[in-house]
């Protein structure tokens, strides 16, 4: 093994205790060796990247003498830049690292801008406007060139001018092909006109107002930054755009001196504006540029990096990399096929009950799935199973702003005197109440001493007592008329709010929700706002009206009504539950929140077709399938030890049930690295079908069907499965876990329960079931039993009666009452 130098020891300081001093194999030493020129350094998962990085500045300054300020590191998040500072600091000490410039795009390009201020027509006290000041300057600017913003819906309008910026385009620049290019590009002109007038710039203006600078030959600013650094280095490079790219070009006019580090095989934000094409093209642009190809990953087991190699090695356009590891086998990828979402979701919980109890820390255990809607089913189970997790990039579904939003109105309707959920939804979608009319709204109410809904009418009709308003002790001593427009909309929202009560006197819960979001405009307002995050709330809401129709069927399941009242109250309990805050928590992720990070265990779920890959909704986006394949790469190696990949036969999302066919990007995993497994609850469906015949899993291939192609040539996926009764005894014994009792039936056809000393127990007997599913089944406590929607359960107590009421925990639904008839005993 080849190794840098260590660093002059009259000259600096030792590294700090504890710190190692890590080898480097022959292509890690050939890139941080490398001294002058253009370097192109493709870094495969897990292959050392950052420890290359860091030798390479460490050895420039050290070797070669380099004055730390004459480097530039960037990075793409401030966690890489911190890391990489921390490692340095314990090569060279950190006198020396804080003269180095390394951050991200936006904080390096921030600190010059402060320098060169006056050149990019700012004062030096400008300010940094984030989404919602954008979107603040976005109204005003909509209001004064008088567009409807309901045509022109400023997410939408700022999407599109962030996207010409990222291609280093302005107003001057911007291409009119119609009359709503033209609308957007008079929005251009005054949002720009707008930020300067506000000493403010953008994110995106951070990285063009220097670009603009260092490309302008005649500016003496621009021959500043063009001389200041003799080395830029840049991670990530496969994430960036135009301008960033254009960007460090102009640092390295005068020398050339640009290391990349990049892997094409890991570009998966294309809808952010990076562009692959550029690490592909870098030596198009730098003919003598040296290549370096980092292919051994130190990261993960063996199985894990040949999964993720059979997965990108059939990429259509990629730099050849071998991806490899000297790393022991490990236990293989386990592709796990389950019925549905909520059996999905028990199957994780019980592996990571598994995983806790080995001794993994809960922290070191990911979960991951392609979109945010798919995270409710998950953490509903988490949570009654009482494993504490954390959303990382996102929000926990019952706290996002849209399913709040929603749930607010559908408070209001059960309990109209709840003034906090009034408030939040009065003007939610804009409906021209403004915070003036709140003001008064909220001081006739307090005048009245009633609430802000009961206050509605008597302030649009004059009827607040002066006397009142005297008692109340209002700072103005009266209480201020309403315009005319404010009554109008006021009582718009009334009639609104009454006719939605009307209708929950007789509609079933979810038949309201969409009631609401239809006669509120909530859905409508999302749909016009063409945008890829509207697309994103309107498929949480989808999914909370989902959650409703659960809520429903198991009330019908049990024999009691399905109540608004109801679900508001278990929402309620739900959301309450957030406890152990600072214990290790199980992450939760979308793949794309999970680029950079590792982990000991990873649960890669909902590995289907439309679902990952994800189809878009947009035709012209052709290449979406590679960069889903990518993402297919990025999650697989995020995994250290263990590795299950999930996929459901059916899936209720987006207010729908689909029946799904495992994703074809199982099908490029190795046969050799591959376990395949199945749950209870999908053994039994399958084995339905296989006796009576049709179904969607006859049709759709359960484990891998003539609908897909994933083991042509190579076998069936069904044929591939263990031997079924070692995995029926595998997938139960994991899942009745909790208790002797959910295998003890099976075996021994009696109710036995192990007691402690001295605790009494009565034994019951055994309750037959009448009705048609359940006839002449005699329910005990821990008999396994099988449910049309929910599956497999265990009963564990038995109601008697003319029609007895079971309670049976079920996988992945929980504790459910269950009218006898509905069940069948399971096999």
């Amino acid at each position: 093994m080849d190794r840098i130098a260590a660093p002059d020891a009259d000259r600096f300081p030792p590294p700090e205790p504890g710190l190692p001093h890590e080898e480097l194999n022959e292509p890690q030493a050939q890139a941080a060796r490398h001294a002058a020129g253009p370097l192109l350094i493709f870094a495969g998962a897990g292959s050392g990247k950052t420890r290359v990085i860091v030798y390479r500045i460490a050895n420039l300054i050290v070797t070669h003498r380099v004055p730390p300020y004459r480097i530039l590191a960037v990075t793409f998040t401030n966690k890489a830049a911190t890391e990489m500072k921390r490692r340095l600091e314990g090569l060279i000490g950190p006198d020396i690292v804080k003269d180095l410039w390394v951050g991200t795009f936006h904080a390096v390009c921030a600190r010059l801008l402060r320098r060169h201020h006056e050149a990019a027509g700012l004062e030096k006290n400008f300010v940094i406007y984030d989404d919602d000041d954008q979107r603040a300057v976005m109204n005003r600017v909509l209001k004064e060139l008088n567009l409807d913003e309901r045509r022109y819906p400023p997410r939408q309008v700022l999407s599109r001018i962030h996207a010409e910026k990222q291609e280093g385009r302005g107003p001057g620049e911007f291409e009119r092909n119609g009359y709503f290019d033209d609308a957007i590009a008079r929005c251009f002109e005054a949002y720009e006109r707008h930020l300067k007038a506000a000493n403010a710039v953008d994110f995106d203006d951070l990285l063009l107002s220097v670009l603009r600078i260092a490309e302008d030959p005649t500016s003496f600013a621009g021959e500043d930054l063009r001389a200041r650094f003799r080395h830029v280095l840049v991670d990530e490079f496969q994430d960036v755009n135009q301008v960033q790219y254009r960007l460090v070009r102009a640092f390295c006019k005068a020398h050339d001196n640009l290391c990349v580090v990049g892997d094409d095989d890991q570009s998966i934000y294309r809808w952010r504006g990076a562009d692959v094409r550029i690490v592909r093209g870098f030596r198009r642009d730098f003919p003598h540029a040296t290549v370096v190809k980092l292919e051994q990953n130190y990261r993960s087991v063996g199985h894990v990096v040949r999964g993720a190699l059979g997965v990108i090695r059939h990429a259509s356009d990629r730099e050849p990399k071998e991806l490899w590891t000297a790393n022991a086998d490990g236990p293989p990828i386990d592709v796990v096929a389950a019925d549905s979402e909520h059996d999905e979701a028990a199957w994780v919980v019980e592996c990571v009950k598994e995983l806790i109890a080995q001794g993994v820390s809960p922290n070191e255990i990911a979960v991951f799935y392609r979109i945010h809607a798919q995270s409710r089913v998950l953490e509903e189970v988490l949570r009654e199973a009482r494993i504490p997790y954390q959303i990382i990039g996102g929000t926990r579904f019952f706290e996002r702003a849209e399913v709040k939003n929603l749930l607010s109105y559908l408070r209001v309707v059960a309990n109209p005197r709840s003034d906090v959920d009034l408030n939040r939804i009065i003007n939610v979608p804009a409906r021209k109440i403004g915070q003036s009319t709140v003001d008064k709204l909220i001081q006739a109410a307090d005048a009245l001493g009633v609430s802000l809904f009961e206050a509605i009418d008597p302030i649009v009709e004059g009827r607040v007592p002066p006397s009142a308003v005297l008692r109340s002790a209002l700072p103005t001593g009266r209480l201020e008329p309403l315009a005319t427009a404010a009554k109008r909309s006021l009582l718009g929202f009334r009639d609104l709010m009454q006719g939605l009560m009307t209708e929950a006197r007789s509609a079933s819960p979810s038949a309201l929700a969409e009631e609401v979001l239809a006669r509120s405009g909530y859905a409508r307002m999302l749909e016009q706002d063409d945008s890829v995050e509207s697309e994103a709330r309107l498929q949480n809401l989808r999914e909370l009206v989902q959650s409703i129709v659960d809520y429903e069927q198991e009330a019908i399941a049990a024999g009691e009504e399905a109540t608004l009242a109801g679900y508001l109250e278990r929402v309620s309990l739900v959301s309450d539950a957030d406890m152990l805050a600072d214990v290790p928590k199980v992450a939760m992720m979308t793949i794309h929140a999970a680029k950079g990070l590792e982990f000991h265990a990873v649960f890669l779920t909902g590995m289907e077709e439309d679902l990952f890959p994800f189809r878009s909704q947009d035709p012209n986006r052709k290449g979406d399938i590679e960069e889903e394949r990518r993402l297919a790469y990025v999650a697989i190696t995020r995994a250290r030890e263990r590795l299950w990949i999930t996929h459901a036969a059916r899936r209720a999302i987006f207010g729908q049930t689909r029946y799904c066919l495992p994703s074809r990007f199982l099908a490029d995993l190795p046969p050799a690295s591959v376990r395949p497994m199945a749950t209870p609850t999908s053994m039994m469906a399958q084995r339905r079908v296989d006796v009576g015949g049709g179904g969607y899993a006859a049709s759709g291939g359960r484990f891998g069907g003539s609908g897909e192609r994933a083991w042509e040539g190579r076998g069936s996926w069904e044929g591939r499965r263990p031997a079924a009764q070692a995995e029926e005894r595998l997938a139960w014994s994991r899942f009745g876990r909790d208790g002797e009792a959910a295998r003890a039936p099976a075996a021994r056809g009696v109710d036995r329960v192990e007691r402690a000393p001295g605790e009494r127990y009565v034994e019951r007997e055994a309750v037959e079931a009448g009705g048609e599913g359940g006839e002449g089944m005699a329910l005990r406590r821990g008999m396994r039993v099988f449910h049309e929607r929910f599956g497999p359960g265990v009963v564990e107590s038995v109601d008697p009666g003319a029609d007895p009421i079971a309670t049976v925990k079920f996988s992945g639904w929980g504790k459910k009452r269950i009218k006898a008839a509905f069940l069948r005993a399971g096999s």
